[in-house]
């Protein structure tokens, strides 16, 4: 039996098709045209014997084929950029760069602590830290732009080719301005929030069902006022200089709250709580800088 003809570009070409959805998109990325990428996916179905994209209304999507071929074009392409970056870093002397991707109560929470400990090793590597939604970070992890990802304990349906290592646990919390009105109101947080701005999660973030559940719970379908983001340095500034109640990671507020800038509101958010840990792809090898960083990470967790 003869080994299929599978190249580079066929993997390339076949990854942005996935993180994209669309051939078009594909191209504009890749700077090709779009039948230049239709060729080039055929030529991989035929080289493979299968479908790997399917039509879906106006876009595609990946057959039962494509999701088990994913997997391995992505281990396939993040070990080829591996190879090149490690071969090009040996022949000008520089260290390998780590390409990490944190959830924003990570990146202002635990990353300083971490880095500055790993400074200290002195392995000359360079870091790369890139902050983002946790669905965002794991595509980039699964796709091979990323090493790393440190942020809350995805689901089931999401971790498939990932390891977790959990670090702690973290809930949200409801906070606001110091000398906010709602804090001596005297009536029921849940039953003012509608009278103020709300920043959210936004509904793909990993926390916003959590935070769904807790609001249906409490009687609140929705809200007049809410405004979605991810932005830490938005939602601290727009806190601090209104009326806002910023419904947030422990993690993002825990120094405005633990200096007196900001205070959370009396709600029980226990059920929340939820694990924040590290996510490698199963396949992947830590080189020593990494393996380094990684232990830096999680002596700045155990000292939060």
């Amino acid at each position: 039996m003869s080994e299929p003809n599978v190249k580079f570009r066929h993997l390339q070409a076949f990854i942005e098709v996935a993180r994209h959805k669309s051939v078009v998109k594909a191209a504009g990325f890749l700077n090709v045209s779009q039948p230049a990428v239709t060729k080039t996916i055929r030529e991989l179905e035929e080289a493979l014997g299968v479908a790997l994209v399917e039509r879906e209304g106006r876009g595609i999507r990946l057959s039962r084929y494509g999701e088990v071929f994913l997997k391995h074009a992505g281990a396939a392409i993040a070990a080829l950029r591996q190879g090149v970056d490690s071969v090009s870093q040996e022949r000008v002397g520089e260290a390998p760069l780590i390409r990490i991707g944190a959830l924003p109560t990570v990146s202002s929470h635990i990353m300083p602590r971490a880095v500055d400990l790993f400074l200290k090793e002195k392995t000359g590597s360079r870091i790369k830290i890139v902050t983002g939604e946790n669905s965002v970070l794991l595509e980039q992890l699964r796709f091979g732009d990323l090493d790393l990802v440190i942020g809350r304990l995805a689901g089931a349906d999401r971790m498939a080719g990932f390891i977790f290592e959990h670090l702690y646990s973290e809930r949200v919390v409801f906070t606001v301005r110091a000398g906010h009105p709602i804090l001596t109101s005297g009536h029921s947080s849940f039953s003012e929030l509608g009278d103020y701005p709300i920043l959210m999660p936004t509904t793909s973030s990993i926390i916003r069902p959590f935070v769904d559940r807790l609001l249906i719970a409490n009687g609140i379908s929705s809200l007049p006022n809410q405004i979605e983001t991810v932005s830490d340095s938005f939602g601290r500034a727009f806190v601090l200089s209104s009326d806002a109640v910023w419904i947030i990671s422990s993690g993002v507020v825990s120094r405005d709250i633990g200096t007196g800038l900001m205070q959370a509101l009396p709600i029980d958010t226990s059920d929340t709580q939820g694990p924040v840990g590290l996510t490698m792809r199963t396949d992947a090898i830590p080189s020593i800088a990494m393996s380094l960083l990684i232990q830096t990470i999680r002596e700045a967790a155990g000292s939060r």
